[in-house]
């Protein structure tokens, strides 16, 4: 039904699950069009719902895709409320009309370029939902409220006016990762959930159809996030549910799947649903501003993950599959992985985790995972040091600006210590203050383990004889310490390509070793991942037209030679800067 057609005084017919698989219907009344309000040309028909379930529940989260019926055809989808404690279940319609708009929109593979016009028999409510509807040309009388003109609606509850919440619910996860997390998740668009569902693979014989509850998954297996709203039109090739954004990313692909509503919660401040999530039947292949449209038989494209953790002779496995996504998935990893090593009953303020792994990209080499996490003075636990390194790796993948990666897998492997094996650089020095090109020098290092004795280790380390006479800075630091020098050059703030990306990842030092650089006068230029040190000024004028550009960053001191120790299996921090003279 066109929205031209609706008009103030009209009664019809809303359907949504209250419980079990089965929609029912809910009497709406129009009292008016609301212009403009969700955004430009986003209309709203603003409605009050009548019935002894809707009356003492009030509008709740996940009924936003309700299908809205009006004379037997579908006129939109309840997607707003009015509000908190609202005494009245008034609620805000998203046109039928706009949520058509989302097909002409879909570029995914199989996508059907056309539209059904507005009064396609498509869109119209099944027969069994429409029979006790009212007429179109029924009034309110003047003393009953629903005569309040719309604009008077308009004026006062604009700003009241929001989405019906659906709220992402995240099963098999601990109180503690949520609050961790929850400040990154809000600027993703997120309000994490707990306690109102879980997730099932069980068969759910029952077809879906206007009304029925449907979830979207972002992550499952032995850990769940997903958001459930309401269906508002089935045909053989697509369903459109929800009636308003769900994160409005545009193009998706998230499982789809049915659900089972255990109970509907009434409440005047969160109303909500309890849902339980069955058989996957499709994927949600488009996220636009007036609904969400899921392909049935669809497979959807996942991140399988493993993580294991060993501790003695045991060992425990997590496995669980993350969606694909560049701005959600970064931070679904940090928070598994958080997840995963802080709610055992291994976790401990003192545990240390030896890290080793790799994060599969299609076409290119693995990424290597290498690393240890011990807490921090400043109280941050291993654990998210480890999932911040995990999700800084998702987030370089995804960021640089000319390839899309195909993330095949992820596979961690942590060694619990049940100590703080952390270590600082206390003092360095070397055998000697002046040296010739091509000598070998010996850096002596002191390191300090945390409640510990000190350890001393000797790192030799050769001039290289093209060094230049004058002062030479010789830099003892951690790993973490040399890749921030590179990380914080013009190139990779401007990102690189695919291929050299994953070639710097592989290239970062670990952070239980001491390192010493050797650090020239001469300019070194970084061309994609290929480091050319000490240039001289003739190779430099030729390959002027390059410098500054995305294909070469100019430094203005080279580093001519780096020499480590063998692991410690400390985690080391610290730096300090020693200068000798070359003759």
């Amino acid at each position: 039904m066109p929205l031209d057609q609706i008009h103030e005084g009209m009664k019809g017919t809303a359907l949504t699950v209250f419980q079990g698989v089965k929609p029912e219907p809910m009497d709406v009344e129009v009292l008016g069009v609301m212009r403009n309000v969700n955004g430009p040309k986003g209309d709203i028909i603003l409605v009050r719902l009548h019935g002894t379930k809707p009356e003492y529940t009030g509008v709740v989260a996940g009924m936003s895709g309700s299908p809205v019926y009006f004379d037997g055809k579908l006129a939109g989808a309840l997607a707003f409320r009015i509000g908190e404690f609202s005494k009245e279940p008034i609620a805000g319609v998203t046109p039928i009309e706009e949520m058509l708009e989302i097909n002409a929109l879909d570029r995914s593979p199989g996508a059907r370029p056309n539209v059904p016009a507005s009064n396609s028999p498509a869109v119209n409510a099944p027969a069994d939902h429409t029979q006790n509807q009212g007429g179109s040309a029924q009034t309110a009388t003047p003393g009953d409220n629903a005569a309040l003109p719309a604009e008077y609606y308009s004026s006062h509850l604009k700003s009241y006016l929001k989405p019906i919440e659906t709220p992402l619910v995240f099963n098999g996860f601990s109180n503690e990762t949520l609050q961790r997390y929850a400040s990154q998740f809000a600027a993703a668009g997120i309000v994490p959930v707990m306690g109102i569902g879980s997730a099932s693979d069980r068969k759910q014989p029952e077809p879906i159809e206007p009304g029925s509850a449907v979830s979207a998954v972002l992550v499952r297996g032995d850990m769940d996030i997903a958001a459930t709203c309401t269906v508002t039109y089935v045909d053989p090739e697509r369903l459109l549910a929800c009636g308003h954004p769900l994160l409005q990313f545009g193009e998706v692909d998230l499982p789809m799947t049915k659900a089972t509503v255990l109970a509907t919660l009434p409440s005047p401040l969160n109303a909500f649903k309890i849902v339980n999530t069955t058989e996957t039947v499709g994927a949600f292949v488009q996220d636009r501003q007036n609904g969400i449209m899921g392909v049935p038989g669809r497979e959807s494209k996942m991140i399988p993950v493993t993580v294991s953790m060993h501790s003695g002779p045991a060992t425990k496995e997590f496995h669980y599959e993350i969606l694909n996504n560049a701005r959600l998935s970064p931070l679904a990893m940090m928070a598994t992985v958080f997840n995963a090593l802080h709610g055992t009953n291994d976790y401990g303020e003192d545990i240390t985790y030896r890290m080793k792994g790799v994060l599969s990209v299609k076409g290119y080499p693995d990424v290597t995972l290498r690393n240890m996490f011990a807490p921090q003075d400043n109280g941050q636990p291993a654990a998210a040091l480890a999932a911040a390194t995990i999700g800084d790796r998702f987030g370089r993948i995804y960021s640089n600006p000319f390839d899309a990666p195909d993330i095949q897998g992820v596979k961690l492997d942590f060694d619990l210590v049940r100590e703080r094996r952390s270590a600082h650089l206390e003092a360095s020095r070397t055998d000697v203050t002046e040296a010739r090109p091509g000598d070998l020098i010996t850096v002596e290092t002191v390191i300090r383990p945390y409640r510990g004795e000190r350890l001393v280790r000797q790192i030799p380390i050769r001039i290289p004889t093209s060094t230049s006479k004058g002062t030479l800075r010789i830099l003892v630091s951690d790993g973490d310490t040399l890749d921030r020098m590179r990380r914080g050059t013009p190139m990779m703030n401007r990102g690189l390509g695919l291929a050299p990306t994953i070639a710097l990842l592989n290239k970062e030092r670990s952070n239980d070793r001491v390192y010493v650089s050797l650090l020239g006068s001469d300019p070194e230029a970084m061309v994609a991942d290929k480091v050319m040190p000490t240039l001289p000024l003739s190779i430099m004028n030729v390959m002027d037209n390059l410098r500054g550009t995305q294909e070469m960053v100019v430094l203005g001191e080279s580093s001519v030679s780096e020499a480590s120790t063998d692991s410690l299996d400390y985690v080391v921090s610290g730096a300090q800067m020693l200068t000798i003279n070359i003759k």
